[in-house]
Order: C-alpha cells, then structure tokens, then sequence
C-alpha cells in the first residue's frame, strides 16, 4: 500500500477555545437552560432596582417634610403638624431582637444539626428532620398566638429569676407585668428561625467528604473530634448561610412580633422591660392608622427602606465572609 492511498489517522484540529465556541458547542436544551438562568437572574436584578427606586422615591416624600432627625429622633408622629419621626427605636429594638434571636437559636440549631447526621440512629433521625421540617412551614401568625397566650404568661418566672440574679447588671431588671419585651420577642424569633438554620445546617453536614471522616477515625479520633477537624471546618460557610437567611427572617418579622410587643417608643436599658419596636412591627401596627392625606404612609416606607437596606448589608457581609473562607466552602473536597 502507498503512502498516499494510507487512512488518515491524524487527530482533528482542537476546537477553538473562548466563549464562542463554548456556545457553539451547547446543545439546543443547554441553551434553552442558560437563557432562562440568565433571564431569570436579569429578571430579579430588576425588580431588586425596582423596588429600591420605589422605596426611595416614596421616601423622599417624608423625608422632606420631616422636622426631626430620620436617624436619632425617638419620636414617630408623621401626623402631626409639622410632622415629626424618626428610626432610633425601631433599630434599636430590630438590632436587639435580632441579636437575641441569633445567640439563642444559631447554637442550638447546630447542635441539633449534628445530632441528625451523625449521632442519632436513622429510626430517630428520620421522624426528628420531619419535625423540624413541619416547624418550619408554620405561619408566623400561629408562632404569634402561641407566644401571646402561652409564652409571654409562663416568662413571668423566668424574668424573676433573672432579676434575681442577673438584675444587678442592668440589663435583666425586670419591673414587674407583663412580659412583653424585646427578650420576649427574641425568644420567640428564635423559636421561629430554629426550624431554618437547622435544616440548612443538618444538608450541609451530610455532604462533608465521608473518606475525611473515616480518615480520622482510622487515626484514632472520637466522634467529637472527626465533627471538630472535618464537618465543622467543611461547612462553616454553610453555617454562615445558614445563621443569614434565619437573620433575614428575624429582622423582617411581622406579625409574631407585634403579638407578644408592647413598644412605647423608648430606649430602656432593661431587656426585661417594655419598649423600643421593631420596623416590620411598627409598619404593620402603624400603618392601618397612617393617613393618606398626610405622610403617615410615606415616613412607613421610609422605615422599610432601611429595613430593605440592612437586609442587602447583612446579605452583602454574609457573602463576603464566605468569599474570604473558599476553603471552607467544600469546593476542593
């Protein structure tokens, strides 16, 4: 046989790299997808802008008549003449709240978290993610009720005791009457974000790299010690996630809130007290009684703006933490 009548065996050319030929390369379906991603990513940044503009534009309605400080007045009466309000108790007591939701509940949820994947039997494990599940599909007006008519009667003791102990401090002085305080309120938003950060937690643990764990238990490491220098390093930045997306909840919280608070536009030093609101309570209580006529409305939209702008900060500081610890985010296991 000749050399020229030889089959030709050499390997065809390498496709082009870039972008285009990636495209090029993509399959009918694929670019169907990539079109709805991407659609869908546009379509959220938009309304995102959207409702900043609104916000904003609505805002500065109220904020133009205003005679008081929007950020340090303590007193919120968009009604009168001239109109006076400003957000210093609301973010004191949203902050506080918060707060008090995140100690108590973030600890506790991974604690839970890790007894499902790796300490309950699957027979105890299975029925306690279910629970966990349904306590996260319960309405917020229910978590009210319930903290209205049960939890805010049976705290009385609890105060008490704090008083007793801890009343030196200040902060735990507790007056006598109901107790309807922002302590209240942040028992029962961590009641409620428990459900979240403990699910998101317990998926995160599940995928920590199995072959890390048994490398060291084969090295002879406890059970505490596998959870210590494998899963909790490997989902740290899902904890985080986790700890954000509970915030968001507890920051933007409604009606549980405005069912167990008495606020009385006061910054008290005792967490025991009555006092202080929260936006998302002040709105909801609020804005059946703000006039149309007038700015009532308008200085609520105010309000929701920074609420609106807190939640894209704690979201941003969020994404940024994680960003700083990649190695951390499972994407090398």
């Amino acid at each position: 046989m000749s050399i020229d009548s030889a089959p030709d065996t050499a390997a065809p050319p390498p496709a082009p790299a870039g972008k285009a030929a990636t495209k090029q390369n993509l399959r009918p379906g694929d670019r169907v997808f990539l079109g709805l991603a991407r659609g869908s990513g546009i379509t959220l940044l938009v309304i995102m802008a959207a409702i900043a503009v609104f916000l904003t534009w609505q805002a500065t309605k109220a904020l133009t008549e205003n005679e008081g400080n929007f950020l340090t007045t303590f007193e919120w009466d968009p009604n009168a003449e001239p109109p006076v309000f400003g957000i210093a108790v609301l973010a004191f007591g949203t902050v506080v709240s918060s707060v008090i939701a995140m100690v108590l509940a973030v600890p506790i949820s991974i604690g839970i978290a890790l007894f499902i994947s790796h300490y309950a039997p699957r027979r105890v494990a299975t029925p306690m993610a279910y629970v966990v599940d349904l306590l996260a599909a319960v309405p917020s007006i229910v978590y009210g009720l319930w903290g209205a008519l049960f939890l805010v009667p049976h705290l009385t003791g609890l105060y008490e005791w704090m008083d007793a102990y801890l009343g030196w401090t200040g902060v735990f002085e507790y007056n006598g009457g109901a107790a309807r305080s922002l302590f209240t309120a942040g028992i029962l938003l961590a009641i409620m974000i428990l459900p979240v950060v403990t699910n998101v937690s317990r998926e995160v643990f599940k995928q920590s790299p199995k072959m890390h764990e048994e490398a060291a238990l084969a090295l002879g490491a406890t059970r505490w010690e596998v959870i210590r220098i494998s899963v909790l390093p490997f989902g740290r930045s899902g904890v985080i996630s986790a700890s954000m997306l509970g915030l968001g909840r507890a920051l933007g919280e409604t009606m549980a809130v405005a069912t167990v608070l008495s606020p009385s536009f006061m910054i008290e030093t005792s967490l025991l007290d009555p006092g202080g609101g929260t936006f998302a309570q002040n709105i909801a209580a609020s804005f059946k009684e703000a006039s149309p006529a007038g700015i009532g409305r308008e200085a609520l939209i105010a309000s929701g703006l920074v609420l609106f702008v807190i939640t894209l900060l704690v979201n941003g500081l969020a994404r940024l933490i994680i960003a700083r610890r990649k190695e951390y985010s499972g994407a090398n296991a």
